[in-house]
């Protein structure tokens, strides 16, 4: 049985569930961390020393950072997770960049107007923030400009961190950019049971 640590409402366990979903996999959800707590004691920090969600373990195999999750489950059940050497490596590329550049431009962002702002960022640093954001995300739109999802015109597992990154992006209490583009392909996970399930949820 897949067991996966986690609260519904961080957009890093979202990505895991969602993919669970997807590949109609039994699994059970551990609700840790947050509200829930968990994550400082000894057991957990065992599975994962950053003492963060989500963590998975798939008969005995365990596995933190949800990227490498998401990943994994694609790979493992043949389903999202391209054949193709160069389709796999660019759809990595969009993941990693996910990680690196998207989430950290947003995160401070969804902080700051959803949850607690991080100690340091002034009102002028928000700003900064949300021009830094805005820019990442008009990367994302003008490549669904030319795809209906992120790497070609057929959904995989790129989609997944985008498409969770996003759907807060667009949530969040502020004047956006209209970004047509985004919003259409927003429009199609919405087509997904597991989309509309586990990300498409009010922010909290």
């Amino acid at each position: 049985m897949l067991r996966i640590w986690g609260r519904p409402n961080s957009i890093n366990v979202q990505k895991v569930l969602w993919t669970a979903a997807e590949l109609d996999l039994d699994f059970t959800l551990i609700e840790t961390g947050g509200a829930f707590g968990g994550t400082a004691n000894a057991e957990f920090r065992a599975m994962n020393p950053n003492a963060l969600v989500p963590v998975m373990d798939d008969d005995g195999f365990v596995l933190w950072e949800s990227n490498s999750i998401v990943r994994y489950l694609a790979a493992k059940h043949g389903a999202l997770y391209p054949e193709d050497l160069r389709m796999r490596a660019s759809a990595e590329r969009w993941m990693d960049w996910q990680a690196i550049e998207l989430w950290r431009a947003i995160g401070p962002v969804f902080h700051s107007l959803v949850r607690t702002r991080p100690e340091g960022l002034d009102d002028a640093g928000l700003e900064r923030a949300i021009a830094l954001s805005e820019a990442r995300v008009a990367i994302v739109e003008a490549q669904l400009g030319r795809h209906d999802f992120i790497d070609g015109n057929a959904f995989g597992m790129a989609d997944i961190p985008i498409g969770a990154t996003l759907a807060r992006w667009t949530k969040l209490p502020r004047e956006a950019e209209p970004c047509r583009n985004v919003r259409a392909y927003l429009d199609r996970l919405r087509d997904r049971p597991a989309f509309r399930t586990y990300v498409d949820l009010p922010l909290s």
